[in-house]
């Protein structure tokens, strides 16, 4: 389950997305973020979820590395979507008890499920295209109008992309210690759920330790090389908008009328 984790990691290519400016990615995350969940009915949800398919072709990024990436996520989508089937109203379909199963439950299950997956997937889409310099590039020069007001918009997106970076680098050392405690006779998958997380003790200390042997080394390592924040620092790659970068926001502004139109004009999918 581990190794499945995909969060973080850059996989180098020279698709169209790999190409494209990373302020721009970001934004669109969010922007196709905000819209899966403004989606109130099945048009709109599947042009949102045809748009993000169109985005993972673009990335030429293996399909297995996604469906990878949203392994870990499967029993909180699978636990939201039967946890919302009992939430809906109208006339029941089926009736046990204090337990109600509605149409809109269904509905509704199904739009909570479908929206988490593809937020995952869009996500991905820049996690793998998108390598932690350009990333940390990005979110400082968006975040730049902040430091009118004193914010070190620096050292917030150095540690943002430092966090995200090490997550998989975390989550390898946690395999190796699993595998290197597993060899000396720990069984951690037998048993009770008690028995199980005591099982992890032997884990967890050496992670701790390695976490925080790693930042230490990094902060010597930034030291050394005379890091002192943002402050007077250049950029040997500056970010400007491409022919791609425009094109994608004119398709995007014209997919955002027609999320509206369509949004207005058929109706939810859900009847409160």
């Amino acid at each position: 389950m581990i190794s499945d984790v995909t969060m973080g990691q850059f996989f180098p290519g020279k698709s169209v997305m790999h190409r494209m400016d990373p302020r721009i990615k970001l934004c669109l995350t969010v922007y196709f973020i905000v819209l899966i969940f403004c989606a109130k009915n099945f048009v709109t949800m599947a042009a949102t979820i045809l748009v993000c398919l169109a985005g993972i072709a673009l990335s030429k990024v293996p399909a297995k590395l996604y469906i990878k990436s949203l392994k870990p996520i499967l029993f909180i989508v699978a636990f939201t979507a039967i946890l919302n089937l009992f939430y809906g109203t109208g006339d029941p379909l089926f009736q046990l008890g204090f337990v109600t199963i509605t149409k809109n439950g269904i509905l509704n299950s199904i739009m909570i499920a479908v929206r988490i997956i593809v937020l995952i997937l869009i996500s991905s889409v820049l996690t793998f295209t998108t390598s932690p310099t350009q990333l940390t590039d990005a979110i400082e020069r968006l975040l730049k109008p902040l430091a009118l007001l004193h914010v070190p918009v620096h050292e917030f997106a150095m540690m943002m992309t430092i966090a995200l970076r090490f997550v998989p680098t975390l989550l390898e050392e946690t395999e190796k210690i699993m595998a290197a405690q597993k060899a000396r006779g720990a069984d951690m998958e037998s048993g009770g759920l008690v028995q199980r997380i005591r099982a992890l003790i032997p884990v967890l200390i050496p992670l701790f330790v390695s976490a925080f042997r790693r930042a230490f080394d990094l902060a010597t390592a930034m030291e050394s090389r005379c890091y002192h924040g943002g402050e007077g620092r250049t950029k040997m790659k500056v970010l400007k908008l491409g022919r791609v970068d425009w094109t994608a926001i004119a398709l995007c502004v014209v997919y955002l009328a027609a999320f509206i139109v369509l949004n207005i004009l058929i109706p939810p999918a859900i009847v409160r």
